[in-house]
């Protein structure tokens, strides 16, 4: 096909369609509900009213139908009424209403099957549904109260916004158990149907997982039949088709969810992988089949010569003068009341009175005469609701004849009106410090309990002032205003709301507000004395240029209908057009509003000669036009009535259709191809396509200006005569700049468009409009869209109002509300996603809201070939909304992106949408050992490889092999020497033990084993004790015995069942012969609870020795490691070289004694060094948050040790304490070093966050550090007293997920902070080894933590004997260099960096990054993700989020959140989710779950049980809040 607007010679014929089938229009009104269409001819009189079905106005641009969805019947309603409620009730948004499109939608839908289709159901629970249905409910029924003055400004103003009275029902779906595992089932099938583009890969799913990780695995499965399976994972397991073991609802779902992700779909985008560290995202690259502008330059199009009139007054204001005095009885203003009665006349004599009167009260009545309050050239605000024009009109005019500069807002009637903090930031940008209102809005707005006007946010200080006759002072008879020739000086400030939120003020100058006057008077044929029906917003747009200037200048009698009237009587303007034989200035109104009155005998539109379509610039409007002409052409109304007029607040009016000479002949129209559009090429289609867009004209261009088109982006270059851009136009009758924004100025109204070979078209600016259109043949000017609602997504242009005909036009009458809809993108990973917001009806059900959701997917992908990222339904009357009743879409966006708009379902197609991910990453094959080993390096860096000091200093207890010589002899050498004090939760010594003490409390434990237990030596003996002195003193008896112990936290009495099947397990496999513990809990291990758990005959004997404290809570514990005597020994030794720990010192310790080197501090060091050892349980700062600060510095200790979990209590426990901590006394000061135990990543932002916050008590930031130990090495790293300072670096994030570091500077882009894990401990050696091929790493490279030293476990104790575990983990060995070293290998990944301190001995530091552990790393697109970066980002993303862990299952990955807040909020949550994860790692999030508080299993450390949790989802055992499937 040629392009649309060449081939002049053939437009007639084979390009439009003149010719106006009243079916075919009919069908056009069906569907999509912005349509206008219209033609103008000269008729007795003109109208200005709203558009009969579509968007056939003029003056009501503010007049959004879009809030039409509240259905309160008038008071004495008429059977009409009934009917027009009726319609109203199932109605679509009359603005997109086309029944070509709604058969291209359902010829779409009928592309993928079966018209009712399963989604992937949510597992919501069911009071969150249960409270939805009901708060519905509450909101209407709150609407019905009385009558107060701030309910009349807000019927008022919001006269689109008035409640819904329906009878909603509870909604009936349950918390999908039932129906999602129904969904869940046909799953594969819908997606496969829906989904065209191909879903990049999840995971990319990696089978040559390391040998520890594939042994481990083993272990765990093998291990599954000789064990009671606790909360998490207890499930019956099943297997998928696929080997994937799967279990319960949930899983199964998961695996469908895959299966579908896995089928073929459209051939994805070229995607690739560039640089080392960089992960560049998919560049869309030119496809040479896609449309291209092949026209040649368009020439710019001229409108016609403004003529010059005699009578044309110099300035409005004289012209105001000259009626007023001339005429000052002709009628100005007539104001309709909401009954459709008339309320008051205004004559032109009484507005130039009372105009007169606020000009002198304005300038001589405010402030004194030496400092007046407003001077010439002052901003004032100009506050009035939309029911009361004349007050407005008086107080406008009274400001122009002060000359002041009249800025009209409109009325804000809470703190929190949406929008209402922008216009704040307008009226302090002008510098306005008055307002002018009328006395009822006064009243009405929100006053404090003192009566005085409250503070809006974001406002300035205001001087409130009624700018009513009997609240103002009479002028003197013998002044009169100034009044001047129209300058260059500003008239008025007109506000605008872009696209982001952001409010503007567009400054309209004196000469070009009469010069707009004229040109409006020249289009439209206005003469004197005319009337003019309006149903717009008077305050801006067309209805101000229309019904307050125009009018003014030639003494037109405007009558003023009120869009409250509107809502309750759609006919009334009408009415008041045969009433007033006038001319009407509308908005396009509810189609099936008027179809209910057509029949009527009262209307005759024979008088009707001009209807003015304000927004006859949408697209969508000509089907509404093309309705409402068939349904009144009966009534007198002729298609030539029918005028669609272009504007924007930058460009004032660009274009309006004209009469035509032939009255029979209508106006060309086009069908475009919308797929074309979105390239920005026009080409021409026929009516039996899907994606079409018909258009019709606007009129010609302005009298006086020049109107060309420009390229979108770039440089503001010509566009080709087949080819969509943004209009210009140069003229005077423009806006000059936004006030006090000269940048945005210099964009906008100061644009020079040139020609392709860069010269300019003319010698004075273009002002940009915001409209997308193109100039056709003749000159006539044609609208696609505007630039607010325009998304480039995937390069192509998509406008919003299409997207919302097309979702309104999928059976909109069943699920959601009449133009309660918006559409709009944001940017997700470098490019824009749509979104898609839409009010519900409430008595929809959970699965058929999804079945609609399904179907608005499928149809947009259909129509436009795009998919939509996020579909959210919100309960009714819940989105924010404009002061006249339609959805606010900044503030929309905001709530959307804040988490804040609690919506009811929600649909996530992020494996549709987002195809711009980076290549997954393709391992290269590792270089052989010879080109890369050369002597001590390693591709040229230094192997990284570091050591603590040598063991060689000879020590009085050195001579002891074994712990219990130790302790013996020192009770012989010091008996009264005190080791272990035990503290309460009250702070109070609980109990204390000395060396002699300690030494015969072992012989008695050891006496009882032989006597009792007939244990020999080796026997393994499980001690089941809570933190405390008898776990200690049964420890040292074992010793005594010759028996083996091993520590096993007790279960927790509370959560029986599911804690003691772990307790069994531990005692299972380190193979314990005997238990010892106390009568306590061998008393809970005997109850009925317990036996149901455990069957008390598989417990080995229980040995009972004395009575215990208080319980501690459960945590889960490692895989029992073994440690011989002599490892023992010299990792005591080890530690008490490092911290210097000597008789005479104190050491605070706050750890679980159980496992790690919370044990081996808890237990050995004491004897081995004797130290004292002050014993804090974690458990006691439940109750006493401070405990263990108090005795840090109430025993003036200097060394403490802790836990994660320990410093995160004090913390936030602790956070609101500071003061009075420090007038108690605590005093940290003396503490001179704070050491973390843990065997995970340093958390930089807990140490931090306690450094500072404690820093008052006299805490140095540099006294906390962490230590580093796991199952293989219980102390790696340990900071000493004489250690440097703990270092942190900042490494790119990105360079991470590939086993690389690279470092950076704070604050750079994905930048993650890492803290050096402390010191190496003297005798260990570390080298950085590559996990897979088992090479050494060079400095700075990441691989695993290889140790060896003499303290190395020296194995796993297991019923399985695996000895390859064993030779893996304990026994490695390097695959080139040194390869006769035995190592151990941790299992975590870090890296080693030789800093610039040096230590003690005047060598340079070596410091350990431990990354994080390989078992908890997931291979995810081919890069090696740590579940904590994820869950950090998550964390961020709302307020409500308290905790996060992520894991993978299915190649899916699995968030879920921990939710602080209301469960009405859940579902915020998952959008925000699944963008973080995007933005910042690449990964999309396959499904979220969202939790209560406590939901995530957490250890005794403070780590997060990950594979417990997931076991415990897959179970479908967490009872989750919600749980979304992203497609």
């Amino acid at each position: 096909l040629a392009p649309f607007p060449i081939a002049p010679c053939r437009l007639a014929d084979s390009i439009w369609s003149c010719r106006l089938d009243t079916h075919a229009t009919h069908a056009h009104s069906k569907a999509i509900q912005h349509c206008s269409n219209g033609s103008c001819e000269k008729v007795p009189n003109v109208l200005l009213a709203p558009p009969p079905s579509g968007h056939l106005c003029l003056f009501c641009a503010a007049a959004d139908t879009a809030g039409g969805q509240e259905k309160r019947p008038p008071p004495t309603p008429s059977p009409a009424s009934r009917l027009h409620r009726r319609c109203l009730s199932g109605s679509r948004d009359e603005r997109y209403r086309s029944d070509i499109h709604s058969e291209a939608v359902q010829a779409a839908l009928a592309k993928h099957g079966e018209r009712k289709m399963a989604v992937p159901m949510p597992s919501k629970r069911r009071s969150l549904v249960v409270h939805n249905s009901m708060e519905a409910d509450d909101y209407e029924e709150g609407e019905g109260g009385g009558m107060t003055v701030e309910h009349w400004i807000s019927r008022a103003i919001h006269a689109g916004s008035s409640a819904t009275n329906t009878n909603s029902s509870t909604a009936s779906s349950s918390s999908s158990t039932s129906s999602g595992a129904v969904a869940c089932g046909r799953l594969a099938e819908v997606l496969a149907q829906h989904i065209h583009s191909a879903p990049p890969d999840v995971t990319s799913y990696i089978n040559n997982a390391p040998t520890a990780d594939r042994i481990q695995a083993e272990k765990t499965a093998g291990s599954g039949g000789h064990r009671q399976t606790p909360k998490y994972g207890n499930a019956e397991l099943m297997e998928t088709g696929d080997g994937v073991p799967v279990s319960s609802r949930v899983s199964a779902k998961i695996q469908q969810l895959v299966n579908t992700l896995k089928r073929p779909k459209r051939p994805p985008l070229r995607e690739f992988f560039v640089d080392d560290f960089e992960e560049l995202l998919e560049v869309q690259q030119p496809d040479p089949n896609l449309p291209k502008a092949e026209g040649a330059q368009m020439v710019p199009a001229h409108g016609e010569d403004l003529g010059a009139v005699t009578s044309w007054p110099p300035c409005l204001e004289a012209a105001l003068q000259r009626w007023g005095t001339i005429s000052p009885k002709a009628p100005c203003l007539t104001t309709v009341d909401t009954n459709g009665k008339p309320l008051c006349q205004l004559t032109y004599g009484k507005l130039w009175s009372r105009s007169v009167k606020v000009a002198y009260n304005l300038s001589h009545k405010l402030g004194t005469k030496q400092e007046p309050l407003i001077r010439p050239g002052d901003r004032v605000a100009l506050v009035f609701p939309n029911n009361d024009p004349g007050s407005f009109i008086t107080a406008f005019y009274g400001c122009l004849l002060a000359d002041v500069v009249p800025v009209p807002i409109e009325v804000p009637l809470t703190r929190k009106d949406a929008g209402s903090q922008q216009i704040g930031f307008l009226l302090g940008s002008c510098g306005i410090t008055v307002a002018l209102t009328s006395d009822l809005c006064h009243k009405g707005l929100p006053k404090s309990p003192t009566g005085d006007i409250l503070h809006f946010k974001g406002w300035p200080k205001l001087l409130w002032i009624v700018a009513e006759s009997k609240h103002l002072s009479k002028p003197p008879r013998d002044w009169f205003p100034h009044i001047r020739d129209a300058g260059h000086d500003t008239a008025y400030i007109e506000y605008k709301t872009c696209k982001d939120g952001g409010v503007l003020g567009v400054t309209v100058t004196r000469a070009a507000m009469l010069t707009h006057c004229q040109a409006l008077t020249q289009a439209c044929s206005y003469t004197e004395a005319e009337t003019m029906v309006n149903v717009l917003d008077f305050k801006k747009d067309v209805g101000l240029w229309h019904a307050v200037l125009t009018s003014v200048m030639n003494m037109m009698h405007v009558v003023s209908i009120p869009y409250a009237l509107m809502k309750v009587n759609p006919l009334s303007w009408i009415q008041k057009v045969c009433q007033f034989k006038g001319m009407l200035l509308s908005r396009t109104p509810s189609f099936p509003a008027l179809v209910a009155h057509r029949d009527q005998r009262d209307v005759n539109l024979t008088s009707l000669r001009m209807l003015l379509v304000a927004d006859g610039a949408n697209p969508w409007s000509i089907s509404s036009c093309d309705a409402f002409l068939n349904v009144f052409h009966t009534k007198g109304l002729k298609s030539d009535v029918i005028c669609p007029c272009a504007s924007s607040p930058e460009a004032l009016t660009v274009a309006i259709r004209r009469p035509m000479e032939d009255p029979s002949r209508t106006p060309p129209r086009g069908i475009l191809s919308m797929h074309s559009l979105s390239h920005g090429v026009i080409r021409l289609d026929s009516d039996d396509k899907l994606a079409v867009l018909a258009v019709q004209d606007v009129g010609c261009v302005m009298p006086g200006a020049v109107m060309c088109a420009v390229k979108l982006d770039g440089v503001p270059q010509l566009c080709k005569t087949d080819e969509v851009g943004e209009l210009c136009v140069c003229t005077v009758a423009t806006g000059t700049s936004y006030y006090g924004l000269s940048g945005m100025t210099k964009n906008t109204f100061e644009v020079v468009p040139v020609t392709s070979a860069g010269a300019a078209i003319s010698d004075f600016p273009f002002t940009r409009t915001g409209l997308l259109g193109f100039v056709g043949t003749s000159g006539l000017v044609y609208v696609a869209g505007k630039t607010d609602g325009l998304m480039v997504v995937g390069g192509r242009h998509h406008n919003a109002d299409d997207i919302v005909a097309t979702a309104l036009a999928v059976e909109p009458m069943k699920f959601v509300y009449r133009g309660r809809i918006a559409v709009f993108s944001i940017e997700v990973l470098h490019d824009e996603r749509i979104v898609v917001v839409a009010e519900q009806r409430p008595d929809s059900t959970e699965e058929d809201s999804f079945q609609w959701m399904s179907r608005v997917l499928q149809a947009i992908d259909g129509i436009h070939q795009v998919g939509v990222y996020c579909l959210v339904l919100v309960a009714p009357n819940t989105l924010p909304k404009t002061p006249l009743g339609g959805i606010h879409l900044c503030e929309t966006k905001q709530l959307f992106l804040e988490g804040a708009l609690h919506p009811s379902n929600v649909l996530m197609c992020p494996h549709t949408c987002v195809t711009n991910l980076p290549k997954p990453r393709q391992k290269q094959p590792e270089i052989g050992p010879a080109s890369v080993m050369v002597g001590n390096l390693v591709s040229g860096k230094r192997i990284a490889q570091a050591s603590g000091r040598d063991l060689t200093q000879v020590e009085d207890n050195h001579q002891f092999l074994f712990l219990s010589e130790v302790l013996q002899w020192r009770a012989q050498s010091t008996p009264e020497h005190v080791l272990y004090t035990l503290l309460n939760a009250r702070g109070t010594t609980a109990s204390s033990v000395t060396c002699s003490q300690l030494h015969k409390k072992a012989e008695k434990v050891a006496a009882m084993l032989a006597e009792r237990s007939h244990l020999q030596d080796g026997d393994h003996v499980a001690l089941l004790y809570p933190p405390g002195m008898e776990l200690i003193v049964s420890f040292y008896g074992c010793l005594y015995a010759g028996c083996v112990p091993v520590t096993v936290r007790p279960p927790h009495p509370h959560n029986i069942a599911t804690t003691l099947p772990t307790v069994k397990m531990i005692v299972e496999v380190s193979r314990s012969v005997c238990v010892l513990t106390t009568q306590v809990i061998s008393k809970l291990l005997k109850s009925k609870e317990a036996s149901a758990a455990v069957d008390m005959r598989t417990w080995p004997p229980l040995l009972c020795c004395t009575n215990p404290p208080i319980l501690t809570r459960y945590a889960n514990v490692h895989t029992c490691a073994q440690m011989s005597h002599a490892a023992t020994s010299a990792l005591c030794r080890s530690i008490k070289l490092q911290c210097e720990l000597y008789p005479s010192r104190e050491v605070a310790i706050c750890l679980d004694p159980y496992c790690g080197l919370g044990f081996v501090l808890w237990c050995l060091c004491s004897v081995y060094s004797g130290h004292q050892s002050i014993l804090i349980p974690p458990c006691e700062l439940e109750s006493n948050a401070s405990l263990w600060l108090w005795a840090v510095s109430h025993h003036k200790v200097r060394d403490t040790f802790c836990s994660y979990s320990v410093m995160d209590v004090s913390t936030r426990g602790l956070a609101m304490q500071t003061d009075a901590l420090k007038s108690r006394g605590v005093d940290l000061s003396r503490v001179r070093t704070c050491v973390v135990v843990a065997e995970e990543r340093p958390r930089t932002s807990l140490t931090q966050s306690f450094s500072k916050l404690f820093k008052d008590l006299g805490l140095h930031s540099r006294a906390v550090s962490t230590a580093f130990g796991c199952r293989v090495n219980m102390a790696v790293c340990l900071q000493g007293t004489s250690s440097p300072d703990p270092t942190t670096v900042f490494v790119d994030m990105r360079a991470l997920r590939h086993d690389r570091v690279r470092l950076v500077e704070r604050g750079s882009p994905h930048s993650l902070p890492l803290m050096e894990s402390g010191k190496i401990l003297p005798g260990v050696r570390i080298i950085i080894a590559n996990p897979e091929t088992k090479g050494p790493m060079g400095e700075s490279h990441l691989g695993e933590i290889w140790v060896q030293s003499g303290h190395n476990s020296s194995g796993y104790v297991s019923v399985y004997g695996d000895e390859a575990l064993r030779s893996d983990h304990f026994a490695s060995r390097l695959s080139f260099g040194d390869t006769h070293t035995e190592w151990s290998r941790t299992g975590y990944l870090g890296f080693l960096r030789r800093t610039r301190l040096t230590d003690a001995n005047g060598e340079r530091h070596d410091a350990l990054y431990v990354v994080g552990a390989l078992e908890e790393a997931m291979e995810l697109r081919g890069m090696r993700y740590h579940p904590v970066d994820i869950e950090t980002s998550v964390v961020r993303t709302h307020k409500s989020i308290t905790q996060c862990a992520v894991f993978t299952w299915s190649n899916l990955l699995v968030a879920v959140v921990e939710l602080a807040a209301s469960e009405q909020e859940a579902l915020d949550l998952v959008p925000l989710v699944t963008n973080a994860v995007l933005e910042e790692h690449y990964l999309i999030v396959g499904v979220v779950v969202v939790a209560d508080v406590g939901v995530v299993p957490i250890n005794s450390r403070g780590e997060k049980q990950r594979m417990h949790l997931r076991d415990g989802f897959l179970a479908d055992q967490l009872d989750p809040v919600y749980v979304a499937y992203n497609m």
